[in-house]
């Protein structure tokens, strides 16, 4: 695993680096560039210790995880197999793929999915579910509000989604598909929804089989070839979006990994990991929801699986909440801000109310304004701004949830009627909320 703050030597005190040899790619900038960022300034000062400085390991680390993309899956791709269905098959029904069976990539893979890693803890990991899935109505809000928005103040990340017209030209089916994995991963035995759709219920988290497990393949693949695409230049979504000169292509009109590292890379795999993971739980803390030390511990090992599933090599994800918020503050601190790339996204996804409920519907520009608020509120007026994000009179109306939720999840502590009660209202609201999955996912009808 990742090391931790106090093995890694201090940046400031360190002779042996010069302060920018970490910036070998045009999307890296001095680590003291963006100091003030609302985002940066509260994680240094609620979340880091005090005597925290940004480590040159690593720095070193997350720079080079932007040249490694996903070795097995690519080296798939490479010679145009797409394995998602023969890899569920082989393992499902126990029987080989004889046109894959010698190849070596696919039967790493086969290992890979066969069964759960030594390290994993199921039930941690469905403690962490059962928290996660506790606040239906927070976890869209924080998903679309806190951890998509936040990222597309990156266009290292914002890029890939716009060249590929992800989240932008189909933003509600972009949307609920992110919302159906994150679903998928914590689905957990007590939850009804494998018992709905006539599935045998899962025995635990991330169960082999399992939806969780399913997706986790199905989008593994999906990176792969959009990878292979736009390494190619073959996204060109962006055109009529984004100035060239902007996407730094290079000449031929391909990918420019000097300037960008490999699309879907290491490092940015870990930052999504994180915004589904650590920026979902501090949200919900945020807004009240009374999440255990165990609980916390139970998200992050519940991600780590799904991660690891993903391509993401295990060694380089942070292995605790405090290792999280050093490595994320370090990310970002190095990241280069170019609010342009990610204004087309954030429209998108902020016009989605009206979108469904008609322009000049009162309730959905209410909507969008809580949306709005939300952003603001938790990650900060600075990109709020940047994304040309509405201002509201009421923003901080938000907050009223804090004492709500907080005595909900104190009574819910205490009362197990009370807590019967809130657990027959979340499933209402959550099954509320899918509608849309419900219509278009043949796992949600």
């Amino acid at each position: 695993m990742a090391s931790t703050p106090t093995d890694r030597p201090d940046f400031q005190s360190s002779n042996a680096q010069s302060s920018t040899s970490y910036q070998r790619h045009g999307r890296t900038t001095a680590t003291n560039d963006h100091s003030e960022l609302q985002v940066l300034r509260r994680i240094k000062r609620y979340l880091l210790p005090k005597d925290f400085a940004i480590s040159p390991a690593l720095l070193d680390e997350i720079v080079a995880g932007y040249d490694i993309g996903d070795p097995l899956a690519d080296a798939l791709a490479a010679e145009h197999i797409r394995f998602s269905k023969p890899l569920q098959h082989t393992i499902l029904s126990d029987s080989p793929n004889s046109d894959l069976a010698t190849n070596p990539s696919f039967s790493a893979l086969t290992e890979q999915f066969r069964s759960h890693p030594g390290w994993f803890d199921p039930k941690l990991a469905q403690i962490g579910a059962v928290a996660y899935r506790r606040y239906p109505l927070m976890l869209i809000w924080l998903l679309r509000n806190v951890a998509l928005m936040a990222g597309y103040s990156i266009p290292a990340l914002s890029l890939p989604l716009i060249q590929t017209g992800a989240l932008m030209h189909d933003a509600l089916p972009r949307l609920m598909r992110t919302y159906a994995y994150i679903l998928a991963v914590s689905e957990h035995p007590s939850s009804d929804m494998s018992t709905r759709n006539h599935n045998k219920p899962i025995d635990q988290v991330l169960a082999i089989g399992s939806e969780g497990w399913r997706q986790s393949i199905k989008v593994r693949q999906i990176h792969t070839l959009v990878r292979q695409n736009l390494l190619k230049g073959k996204g060109n979504a962006a055109t009529s979006v984004i100035p060239h000169v902007d996407q730094h292509r290079n000449p031929d009109g391909s990918w420019n990994t000097d300037y960008w590292g490999v699309p879907i890379n290491q490092t940015d795999m870990i930052a999504t990991h994180l915004q589904f993971s650590l920026l979902i739980m501090r949200g919900l803390r945020l807004l009240g929801a009374r999440i255990s030390t165990e609980e916390a511990e139970g998200i992050l090992h519940l991600w780590n699986l799904a991660s690891y599933w993903m391509g993401v090599d295990l060694d380089r994800l942070p292995k605790d909440e405090a290792a999280s918020w050093e490595w994320l503050y370090t990310y970002l601190s190095i990241q280069q801000l170019g609010f342009k790339m990610g204004q087309p996204l954030a429209k998108a996804l902020h016009d989605l109310p009206r979108q469904l409920m008609g322009e000049d519907n009162r309730r959905g520009r209410f909507v969008e304004l809580v949306n709005a608020s939300v952003t603001r509120t938790l990650v900060g007026d600075d990109i709020g701004d940047g994304l040309d994000l509405p201002k509201s009179k009421i923003r901080f109306g938000v907050l009223s949830s804090v004492p709500i939720l907080f005595a909900l999840d104190t009574a819910r502590q205490h009362n197990t009627t009370v807590a019967h009660k809130l657990e027959a209202f979340r499933a209402k609201r959550q099954d509320n909320m899918n509608w849309w999955l419900k219509k278009n996912d043949d796992y949600y009808k």
